[in-house]
């Protein structure tokens, strides 16, 4: 309080996805004030290899808070506290005063895939599943440090932690090591169950040795440190500013989508396609991809999720459409891509795209490929192929979460493919369910927000939270005359699939 008057308090979320540092800053109430970003660089030094320089990621998100702050002119004095999310899995490594010993290794690379090929063949994946409540893949931490203990010894050797992408920024901020159970319960390195690490998961997948490496575990509302002065200098926070423990960004999306209970679904496109439901009780069945804990306490989220989801088009963008990008009116690439799509019909003979450029939710070997073109296809027909297999991906995966329950009231939709309207359209007509889309333009750091608000007591509980701080902006329903048509479409897209099996 100054003079008397009360200051205001904002929560500052951060967001670290595949390609970019977001960073969002909220009123109390939910309100963006303002958000900025900074684009990180993938590094692909191999083929399958997926990676980042991590002190680039930390120079990025800096860079994002400073611009938030001084394009919202918010006194970093009132903010509140401070919540970190990122994307899960990969491995960020780093030595014991906490310096990265390599480059992080993201969540689509895919050099580990022998380890994961070796543990299903001797049934491992059996045996870890009524622990792990999750099926394995290659850029799991698993499989990664297993990878780099075989192939760069000495790096193993300078390693002292391994942490998530969001838990390596809160110690940016913080200078504390810790390891954030929402994150960590999506790594097949503890026991889901029990909320704990697990001494018979690591050794059933041989890397008992990596215990080690396993910092202390903290919840997504837990005050895990203060911004230090060094940080503070960085990123122009106040030093001493309170941070949270933050959370995977499935839970941060699920929450600024106001996921409290089984009524709505989530769906995230984005690098990844994400879709996920909470409920009460933890569901361990070999063909769900993955229980994690969730951020409310006693809760579970199911998410069935792959990389075969909004990267796909970024790539067709960048290498495909480069004598577009320049528009002459002004416009984004990506509003010409909508404005192509649009100009084509549902009935028009697209070919099929199967969305396997970073991964597959198929056989694990799959690759990207368009099958049926034509002569007389245009730059829109293809583009529509791309949408509608991204769309058919995420299909596939929510058709495998409802064999475990009821479809829901709607879907919240949110990652890249929410802004366009005629992409969230299609992905309506294609479900015949409806979508909604949460106000604001960065969901993930929303929900860092709302759990910065919950952990310094703003509000009671996240149920408190979310009813106060999200919101609906809009609501896709379903064309029932399309219904039809989409069903043929995604037919044939599975007889591709089970077509190409024998080639990959």
């Amino acid at each position: 309080m100054i003079d008397g008057v009360t200051m205001p308090q904002y929560l500052l979320g951060i967001d670290n996805g595949g390609t970019v540092s977001k960073a969002g800053l909220f009123t109390t109430d939910g309100k963006e004030v303002g958000v900025a970003s900074r684009k990180v660089k993938a590094l692909e030094p191999k083929p399958g290899w997926s990676e980042r320089d991590m002190r680039g990621i930390w120079r990025a998100t800096a860079q994002a808070v400073r611009e938030v702050l001084s394009k919202s002119g918010a006194d970093p004095a009132s903010i509140a506290c401070v919540a970190p999310t990122g994307h899960g899995n990969g491995v960020y490594l780093v030595d014991k005063a906490g310096r990265p010993v390599r480059n992080a290794m993201y969540s689509t690379d895919k050099r580990a895939q022998a380890y994961v090929d070796k543990w299903l063949a001797d049934g491992v994946d059996a045996k870890v599943l009524p622990k792990t409540t999750q099926c394995l893949w290659a850029a799991q931490p698993n499989a990664l440090l297993a990878w780099i203990r075989d192939n760069e010894p000495d790096v193993m050797k300078r390693a002292a932690h391994v942490l998530m992408c969001k838990d390596y920024i809160r110690f940016r901020l913080t200078g504390e090591i810790a390891a954030e159970l929402t994150d960590m319960s999506g790594t097949s390195l503890m026991n889901v169950v029990t909320g704990h690490y697990d001494d018979e998961v690591l050794t059933l997948f041989g890397i008992a040795d990596m215990k080690r490496l396993l910092p202390p575990l903290v919840k997504t509302a837990d005050i895990c440190g203060a911004v230090t002065a060094r940080a503070a200098k960085e990123t122009g926070l106040k030093e001493g500013t309170p941070v949270a423990g933050g959370l995977f960004d499935i839970d941060a999306c699920a929450l600024a989508s106001g996921i409290v209970d089984e009524r709505r679904m989530s769906l995230v496109a984005g690098t990844w396609g994400c879709n996920t439901y909470v409920s009460p009780e933890p569901l361990i069945d070999k063909d769900l991809f993955m229980t994690s804990c969730y951020s409310m306490p006693g809760h579970y989220l199911m998410l069935e999720g792959s990389p075969t989801s909004a990267s796909n088009l970024e790539w067709f963008v960048k290498e495909l459409m480069a004598p577009a990008r320049a528009r002459r009116d002004g416009g984004s690439t990506y509003g010409l891509c909508n404005e192509l799509v649009a100009s084509t019909k549902p009935d028009d003979g697209v070919p099929a795209f199967l969305p396997f450029l970073y991964g597959s939710n198929a056989n694990p070997r799959a690759k990207a490929c368009f099958i049926g073109l034509e002569g007389w296809h245009t730059r829109a027909h293809v583009l529509r192929a791309v949408y509608e297999g991204i769309a058919f991906a995420h299909y596939a995966h929510v058709r495998r979460l409802l064999k475990f329950r009821k479809p829901p009231e709607t879907i919240m939709f949110t990652g890249g493919a929410a802004r366009s309207k005629v992409w969230v359209q299609m992905f309506a007509d294609c479900f015949q369910m409806p979508m909604e889309i949460p106000a604001g333009t960065e969901l993930g750091a929303l929900g860092a927000a709302i759990a910065a608000a919950v952990a310094v007591g703003i509000y009671p509980g996240y149920k408190e939270a979310v009813a106060a701080m999200t919101r609906a902006a809009r609501r896709h329903d379903p064309d029932q005359a399309l219904k039809d048509i989409y069903a043929a479409k995604y037919e044939r897209y599975q007889k591709v699939l089970q077509a190409l099996d024998e080639v990959w």
